[in-house]
């Protein structure tokens, strides 16, 4: 048989190029060009399912735990704007991340949400011929909405709900009765009011509503907790949350000054710090008088003298009456000395003169004159200033009683002889010159009582970053590996289609050229044997011969020959049909 050139469309360097393809996609078996469908099919549509996830807003709350009016009311706007919108899982309104604020300030100037509420605006829509009573009552519930409205406003609480009772007013004073009001207050998970945001709260309302007293506002929570008597409680049982502050802050400012000092000696990890400050909180005011007796005549102080002196004398007649008795007494001749009475002393003359004189109580005159018998009185009155001391002492409050600081020291590190890093502690003289450093640092007073303990230990490694919370847990980290997992894995989904289906299935439709001409020389020496096996076994060589006596022997053979190489059976049929073809 004549043997023909066999020529492809797959290999010819001209032709349609739908017509090459089609001879490519030919070369596939049947299950191979199933399996390169399915996985064309598959990579585009991950490719087009990527594309559309890209392009998927990312969506945010909006607004959470909205009730029906408010929720339809916002609803309504966001659809007459034509901005996207759903509902999560939870019931929360979403919208796109990137337009978040700007939908929430422009329903915030269309008064939405409302929070189920109505405040003053509800008096703008006053019907005409509306009565007082029914005024009165739209004023006290535009009057509650707005306080629930302002307290809805601090970051803890949620939502809140404000009963007023307003009652009437009365013309007697016994009659008379004080405003109340009651504050429902539902708090955030995890969060609290401490003290002073409930003193706010009562504050506000009562200064809002007149005649209203702080102790007439009652405040509670979601659970039923009465609130409002937390202050005065924690009070009473002195704890304070300014005095805690106070002591906080004092403890601290010893403590920055102690590391400060040690820092620069130490390093910033090799030491740690604690103090603890006893404050003393209470307030007392004390008044003393105090005497002091006048016992230095030097030193003593008059406040009043009074004197008083007195002298009468006698001079009354006497003796028989006639003339000798009104005549004045004959001097005497005899020397006459007679002491004089009184304060003065009696003064003695020369002799011949009358001898003596009486000085007292502004009376002054010779003794031979004054007559006899002469009566003095003398009294004196001294009043002393009295030594007075009155002193007033008040003690101020947050006075340091007692300091206690405890200073632990970490082991100097080193190296041995052998190079090895080995941790010492430190001598006994650097030891006392920390303690006396530290003493200074808090204002040691030993009067005072405080105390101070300096230790030197060795630091354990884990210590160090103990506080830091693990990278697995930080949300942040958690939402880019979540997207770094779907990226990732849609990679390894494309990268497996690609080389396990796609590239051996293209390889296998368009072969190289080196590929090709392996291929026809390997076809043409396949198709040589098989040619002389075939046509050994139907004689035409004349092998064999005495093997195949008749022809049912050849024609079984023939068949064994295509049950066992198909293929080479085509070739051969279809290099017979070749001239015909052609």
């Amino acid at each position: 048989m004549a043997a023909t050139t066999e020529t492809t469309a797959g290999n010819a360097p001209g032709g349609n190029p739908a017509e090459r393809l089609r001879d490519a996609f030919n070369r596939l078996g049947s299950q191979q060009k199933l399996v390169f469908i399915v996985a064309i099919a598959a990579l585009i549509a991950i490719v087009v399912g990527t594309i559309l996830w890209s392009r998927q807003p990312d969506w945010k709350t909006l607004f959470s735990n909205l009730n029906e009016k408010d929720g339809g009311a916002i609803v309504t706007a966001l659809e007459q704007q034509n901005i996207p919108h759903r509902y999560s899982e939870n019931g929360a309104l979403q919208v796109p991340a990137d337009r978040v604020h700007d939908i929430r300030l422009k329903l915030a100037s269309q008064g939405l949400p409302r929070g189920g509420m109505v405040g003053f605006e509800l008096m703008e829509n006053q019907k005409f011929g509306i009565s007082q009573f029914a005024e009165q009552v739209n004023y006290q519930r535009g009057l509650e909405g707005e306080l629930a409205r302002t307290i809805q406003s601090i970051g803890a609480v949620q939502s809140a709900r404000v009963h007023l009772a307003i009652p009437k007013p009365s013309v007697f004073v016994r009659e008379e009765q004080k405003p109340t009001a009651s504050v429902m207050l539902n708090v955030y998970a995890g969060r609290t009011l401490d003290s002073g945001q409930i003193a706010g709260i009562t504050h506000l309302i009562s200064s809002s509503v007149p005649q209203l007293p702080a102790t007439n506002v009652t405040v509670i929570d979601q659970s039923g907790t009465l609130l409002s008597q937390l202050k005065s409680k924690l009070t009473e049982a002195g704890l304070d949350a300014a005095q805690v502050k106070y002591v906080r802050d004092i403890e601290g400012s010893i403590i920055k000054r102690i590391e400060d000092i040690l820092k620069p000696m130490l390093g910033n990890d090799n030491f740690k710090v604690q103090v603890a400050a006893d404050i003393d909180f209470s307030q007392s005011e004390q008044t003393a008088e105090s005497y002091r007796p006048n016992n230095t005549p030097e030193t003593t102080a008059i406040r009043s003298r009074q004197t008083n002196e007195s002298a009468s004398i006698n001079q009354s007649a006497g003796g028989v009456p006639g003339a000798l008795t009104n005549q004045p007494p004959v001097p005497a001749t005899a020397p006459l000395t007679q002491p004089g009475t009184g304060t003065a002393p009696a003064q003695l003359g020369k002799p011949g003169e009358a001898q003596g004189r009486l000085d007292a109580a502004g009376l002054t005159a010779p003794l031979n004159a004054v007559g006899q018998p002469v009566n003095t009185s003398k009294n004196a009155t001294v009043n002393f200033e009295v030594d007075k001391t009155i002193r007033h002492t008040k003690q101020g409050m947050g006075d340091i009683r007692r300091l206690s600081a405890a200073i632990v020291i970490n082991h100097r590190k080193d190296v041995d002889k052998n190079g090895q890093p080995v941790n010492k502690p430190l001598p006994d003289a650097e030891m006392k010159q920390i303690n006396e450093l530290v003493r200074e640092a808090m204002g040691f007073n030993k009067e005072r009582g405080d105390s101070i303990s300096v230790a030197n230990a060795p630091f354990t490694a884990g210590d160090k970053n103990e506080a830091s919370a693990p990278l697995w847990k930080d949300p942040e980290n958690i939402s880019i590996a979540k997207d770094l997992v779907k990226y990732l894995l849609i990679a390894l989904i494309v990268a497996f289609l690609f080389k396990k289906v796609i590239q051996p299935s293209l390889k296998t439709m368009f072969p190289s050229p080196e590929e090709r001409r392996a291929a026809a020389e390997a076809e043409k020496a396949a198709n040589a044997t098989n040619h002389a096996r075939v046509a050994g076994a139907y004689g035409e060589q004349g092998a064999d011969t005495s093997i195949m006596d008749n022809y049912a022997d050849k024609v079984q053979k023939a068949r064994d020959i295509a049950q066992t190489d198909p293929k080479a059976v085509a070739n051969i049929i279809k290099d017979w049909m070749g001239a015909n073809a052609s």
